[in-house]
């Protein structure tokens, strides 16, 4: 083992990283090398054993709190490792495996003073809090202590202050840096590798950045360089963490800039962060990482700068001159003690703590930490998404402004983030989920599998499941056309996604740690934001798709002066705020996601649509059939399948959905009259905000064409095929890829004739699923400019240097039969002939209505796990 080890730390120094943490296997060896070890080995083994073995509940954590157990027991002897210092080390692993064992050593008298101080420091207790508080009760002066010291919060003082004064060397990343350049699509299967994945950051050259392997390797020579000037460097950008939720985004930035944590292999936390604009789910996973994002102005700044930051002062200054470059407010002053604590996840679990013990020894609150901001306002002017927040927090509504932890109902993850995900619910000491629904889905990875995603394909189920979670299987679909079949109207969610946008209720997407931290405890910390108004009036005109419609905000928020394509000094209304839409009520739960899904492009925090409610009364029904037809296919957890069912049919005895005040108030509205949109509506190459009519962009040759992603639906694909049907075979003039969302919809496509239509037309069939949305399993030709129909189009992200438009269905299909974008006058003559079929055509998956659904839904049988 110990030559297979060396042999591999040799290998990840010629690339300039860490070796791994140690797995399961290999940490059942080192505890045998522990107990007979070699003089000259001593040293070494005992540092494997103290500082490469993961914390929480990992199986190599067990077998390390376990080799720990049997030291203190007396069951076996080991040189290096006395009963006291096992004690001392079961102190080190946070929370998990390690806290039954210290609290039988709060009974031992030659160790119980050790394992106090450990409990003391430990703060992933949970219910085992009633046990430490129930031997204080009986008298034990050891648990005694253990209370008193979380309830005075010196686990939270025995951690430094952010200091007053942080000198910097900036890393300046012009323009804007969106997750897909921090963390690369095509490297995701690396991402749980935090130190490997970090190498890829940056890895495409741009303005300042020089990587050092172009493609492959981003800039590690220019940053070694920048810290041969003796300080740690700071981030900073024009537009900092836009696009997905992806936290190995800020896993990597903090590889660069943060801290190692004490005992955790390979992860870091703190460090700084500084942008003109932050995304909103980018700051939350910074704070959560301990790391201190400020929003700010960077124009001054430049690469190489040694610059002073004053975090209590609000004030940056150059180190060598003094002079002010820039002044800034904190988010929150509740950041300082995010920061102390090593992150946001650890000051909420840590302040929870520390109340409860105070409660438990009635002694008064607590004044340790910065005070959470509540305001106070109008009991009666509440918009939607603030009452629907309002409702998971006990309340009529939640002011903007406000702090709040909310109950978060569902859950959703996929498989490019679900390994991290996995990691962090290990680090959080998970065995059991409280969230009521989980969902992990395998729609990223499944179509092209590495050897790495194929271990996570056959490994995660059970681990969800095991833990009370519903689990896809690889081609069953996108993860969000799954999970919107299962949501309960007006609760909220989280998903580690950034398109987990609910088409009911209400998501506030996430990076895997807050994901992790929600599943494990059904709540999230969130400071509640402000609200946009987007209000449609007017009748859609003809051939005017939905798709057009949803584009229209982004056209018409520029045309307002709320939105700007410019980086530098960018504006946008919608960062950080939830889009609420109104005006559009009869839409079906379906095509309300394609609203609330293309809110992530927006950077809104969430998105609220208004919908009647026979629209989702459709839906439930629906949903209900499949959630029993899944429960009759075998898939888990069988008891939360069942659970949300009852869930559903309970709403569906008294339906009624929450509405906004009359007089709710908003950051600010956007109108829209439908009458006035008359043309398609594109995003042009290569921004999503870059939102263009169809006249302005009509003759552009084109060379492929993709159909797919949780933009779509059944009724896209019929308009598809409608288009195609009476071409000769393979006669488009450009290359068409295919990919529904789902296996169902694949299923009844097949069954309705439209995928022999699109095998004769020449186009490429792809497995349902993300398909080259996010760009890591097939990708267009270098160079090619591309229709999509995909969520966004950010550079390089479906193919190498490529030009990418976005626009509906429709749009892309007649662009891939001419070549080229049509003229507004084509697009006409093509609509035409789906027209007078619309109301076949666009007719969603009502599972109720299907034998294949219903004759498995009346056979079903619930089984209780064991």
């Amino acid at each position: 083992m110990l030559a297979e080890y060396r042999k591999h730390v040799t290998e990840r120094q010629t690339q300039g990283i860490p070796p791994k943490a140690l797995s399961a296997n290999q940490v059942t060896q080192l505890v045998k090398l522990l107990q007979k070890p070699h003089s000259e080995e001593q040293e070494f083994l005992l540092d494997l054993l103290m500082h490469w073995v993961p914390p929480g509940v990992d199986k190599a954590s067990y077998i390390k709190a376990s080799f720990l157990d049997s030291i203190i027991k007396g069951h076996i002897t080991v040189p290096l490792v006395t009963p006291e210092k096992a004690v001392k080390l079961l102190g080190t692993m946070r929370g998990g495996y390690n806290i039954h064992i210290l609290l039988k050593a709060l009974d031992n008298d030659r160790l119980s003073l050790l394992a106090s101080d450990a409990l003391s420091h430990t703060l992933l207790i949970f219910d085992h809090f009633n046990d430490v508080e129930e031997k204080a009760k009986k008298g034990n002066i050891y648990a005694k202590k253990v209370m008193h010291s979380w309830a005075n919060a010196e686990w939270f003082f025995a951690r430094p202050a952010l200091a007053k004064k942080l000198t910097l060397t900036v890393f300046k990343v012009a323009g804007e840096s969106n997750t897909d350049d921090l963390s690369p699509a095509t490297d995701a299967w690396s991402r749980p590798d935090i130190p490997l994945h970090a190498l890829t950051m940056l890895k495409h050259p741009r303005k300042g950045i020089k990587p050092d392997k172009e493609g492959y390797i981003g800039p590690i020579t220019q940053i070694q360089t920048l810290r041969k000037k003796g300080f740690p460097l700071v981030y900073a950008g024009d537009i900092v963490g836009t696009g997905s939720s992806r936290k190995s985004a800020t896993n990597s930035v903090l590889w660069f800039i943060g801290e190692r944590i004490p005992y955790v292999p390979n992860k870091k936390s703190g460090g700084v962060c500084l942008g003109g604009s932050i995304a909103p789910i980018f700051f939350n996973t910074m704070e959560d990482s301990g790391a201190l994002p400020i929003e700010v102005d960077v124009e001054r700044f430049t690469m190489g700068d040694i610059i002073d930051i004053y975090p209590y002062q609000g004030e940056i200054r150059s180190h060598q001159t003094n002079e002010v470059l820039a002044n800034f407010s904190l988010k929150t002053k509740v950041l300082l003690d995010e920061v102390r604590a090593g992150g946001r996840i650890a000051l909420i679990i840590g302040r929870s703590l520390t109340e409860k013990a105070r409660v438990a020894l009635s002694l008064p609150p607590t004044d340790a930490f910065v005070t959470v901001k509540t305001i106070k306002g109008s009991p009666s002017n509440f918009s939607l998404a603030q009452k629907i927040v309002g409702r998971a927090c006990g309340v009529k509504g939640m002011h903007p402004g406000t702090y709040c932890e909310p109950k978060i109902t569902s859950v959703g993850s996929q498989d490019t983030t679900g390994p991290m995900t996995r990691d962090e619910l290990q680090d959080l000491a998970c065995l059991r989920f409280s969230a009521d629904l989980v969902m992990q889905s395998f729609c990223h990875t499944s179509a092209y599998p590495k050897p790495i995603d194929m271990l996570t394909h056959n490994t995660l189920p059970n681990f969800i499941m095991d833990r009370g979670g519903i689990s896809l299987r690889p081609g069953d679909g996108i993860i969000h056309s799954w999970l919107n079949r299962m949501l309960l109207p007006d609760t909220l969610g989280t998903g580690g996604d950034s398109h987990t946008r609910f088409p009911i209720g209400l998501s506030f997407p996430a990076g895997s740690g807050l994901v992790a931290f929600a599943a494990t405890t059904g709540m999230m910390p969130l400071d509640m934001p402000e609200s946009v108004l987007v209000q449609f009036t007017g009748k859609i005109q003809s051939s005017i798709t939905l798709r057009d419609i949803v584009h229209s905000i982004p056209f018409y928020a520029i045309q307002s002066g709320l939105l700007t394509v410019e980086k530098k000094g960018k504006k946008n209304i919608f960062s950080g705020r939830i889009m609420e839409i109104e005006g559009l009520p009869d839409l079906k739960v379906e095509q309300a996601f394609e609203f609330s899904d293309a809110s992530a492009e927006r950077s809104a925090a969430g998105c609220v649509v208004q919908l009647n409610q026979e629209s989702v009364i459709e839906y439930l029904n629906s949903n209900i059939v499949l959630l029993q037809w899944m429960a009759r296919e075998g898939y888990g957890n069988t008891r939360t399948i069942k659970r949300r069912i009852n869930h559903m049919k309970e709403w569906l005895e008294h339906p009624h959905l929450l509405e906004r005040d009359v007089d709710a108030s908003y950051a600010e509205t956007l109108n829209i009259d439908l009458s006035n949109i008359i043309e398609p509506i594109l995003c042009a190459p290569n921004d999503p905000d870059d939102a263009c009519v169809l006249s302005d962009v009509a003759g552009t040759p084109v060379d492929e064409v993709f159909i797919g992603s949780c933009m779509t639906n059944i009724g896209h694909f019929r308009a598809a095929g409608k288009l195609l049907q009476h071409r000769p075979n393979g006669s488009i003039k450009a290359r068409l890829w295919v990919a529904p969302p789902t296996k169902m919809d694949a299923m009844q496509l097949t069954q309705e004739g439209y995928y022999t239509i699109f095998k004769d037309s020449g186009a490429r069939m792809e497995m349902p699923g993300c398909s080259l949305c996010m760009g890591n399993q097939a990708r267009v030709s270098d160079g090619a400019t591309v229709v999509s129909t995909s969520t966004r189009n950010f550079p390089n992200r479906l193919g190498n240097n490529t030009k990418v438009f976005l626009s509906s269905v429709e749009l892309a299909t007649i662009s891939a039969i001419l070549g080229k974008l049509p003229t507004v006058s084509e697009y006409y003559i093509f609509m035409k002939e789906i027209a007078s079929t619309s109301i076949d055509t666009y007719r969603y998956l009502n599972f109720n209505t299907i034998a294949e659904y219903t004759d498995k839904r009346n056979t079903v049988i619930f089984q209780t796990p064991a």
